[in-house]
């Protein structure tokens, strides 16, 4: 990736009106180019978290395993997304999750010293840092009552419209396990989609 790929995603990421441009300069400066491949593991179940990922290129989940063992979805990040386990990373707890790569992907990554370093110094970052983690638990809480109060394919329809690269790129399983369905759901649910 080129040092514009690099400064046109942090861009998009960092957007506030209190960032300078002298502010996305430092903050630029401290995000580390990683590869992931298809398959490879970000953070495992029992590992503490020590950095987050801005996704230039690609697609990534998380993940957690049920009672029996299953495999169930709790996220996807496309890209020009956050890719991150909060929990784990702020509260320094061991992670529940795991985040994976679903296809290659390219990415910039910052250490929690250095972001808490600059939160700290940049008084845009830590307004930036305030509205990503509102904006993030306002998701988290529509989405917990949209799988009560929705259908299954309203819910596959939003997420055609919100993250269509998941729809191209994620294996049905995961789509369907993040939906609260079953593969077989799913396959009826597009099968309707596609006749209607």
């Amino acid at each position: 990736m080129t040092q514009m790929d690099k400064e046109k995603t942090l861009r998009e990421v960092y957007r506030h009106p209190l960032l300078t441009e002298e502010d996305l300069t430092v903050i630029r400066d401290v995000h580390t180019e990683v590869m992931f491949n298809k398959g490879d593991f970000f953070l495992k179940r029992g590992e503490r978290s020590d950095s987050y990922l801005i996704l230039e290129n690609g697609l990534m989940r998380s993940f957690v395993y049920d009672y029996d063992g299953n495999e169930i979805t709790t996220d996807f990040f496309s890209n020009h997304e956050v890719v991150i386990e909060v929990l784990s990373l702020f509260q320094q707890t061991l992670s529940d999750e795991y985040i994976q790569a679903l296809t290659d992907c390219i990415c910039w990554k910052i250490d929690l010293d250095r972001f808490e370093m600059l939160y700290h110094s940049i008084q845009g970052l830590n307004e930036w840092g305030r509205a990503w983690m509102s904006e993030q638990l306002f998701q988290s809480k529509q989405r917990s009552v949209e799988m009560i109060t929705q259908t299954a394919t309203e819910r596959y329809l939003k997420l055609i419209k919100e993250k269509p690269q998941v729809i191209r790129q994620a294996p049905l399983k995961q789509i369907a396990t993040y939906l609260g369905i079953t593969d077989t759901s799913l396959s009826r649910i597009r099968k309707e989609l596609t006749i209607g």
